[in-house]
């Protein structure tokens, strides 16, 4: 489902620009989730911020720094308040984990179907993560299981929640 207006536990998605937009652009085509608008994800907390893993690590900011882009709020339907509390302070438990491009990597392998024994195993233990990880991540800390399918948060892209939650 989607906000027009940003709610506690929404996920925004949004453009990056510039040369590091185009490479995750390009990296999601490649891993089969079309070369679509959404680069960047992030989770609407409930005080008019938000979470979002960057490169220097997970952070808390304002709302409002994403005013001036293409942004879109989606969630599940059927979200209860408490619900998504609960996704709000499973999100804030994340601030400060490092970013991981590892993730970038081990989403290749896994859609070019090339064996990486232990490969996700040591991305888990390493505690890092991407933006759509993270949100993903702590959607499941909450108990609210986005993908069906079962999937690890490190194989969630922007625009597999786009394509999951955007319709």
């Amino acid at each position: 489902m989607i906000h027009t207006q940003p709610q506690p536990g929404d996920i925004g998605l949004t453009q990056i620009t510039g040369h590091v937009g185009a490479m995750i652009r390009l990296g999601q085509w490649l891993n089969g989730d079309g070369f679509g608008r959404y680069q960047h994800a992030f989770l609407v907390l409930d005080d008019d911020t938000l979470l979002e893993a960057q490169p220097g690590g997970a952070r808390i900011t304002q709302v409002s720094a994403y005013d001036d882009r293409n942004t879109l709020y989606v969630y599940p339907g059927g979200l209860t308040d408490a619900q998504r509390q609960a996704i709000c302070d499973a999100g804030r438990r994340y601030v400060g984990t490092p970013y991981s491009f590892l993730d970038y990597f081990a989403l290749a392998t896994r859609r070019m179907r090339i064996p990486a024994p232990g490969l996700r195993a040591y991305i888990a233990s390493t505690r890092h993560m991407i933006c759509s990880q993270l949100v993903d991540q702590a959607y499941l800390d909450a108990g609210v299981h986005l993908f069906a399918d079962g999937r690890w948060p490190g194989y969630v892209t922007p625009m597999a929640l786009y394509h999951l939650l955007g319709h």
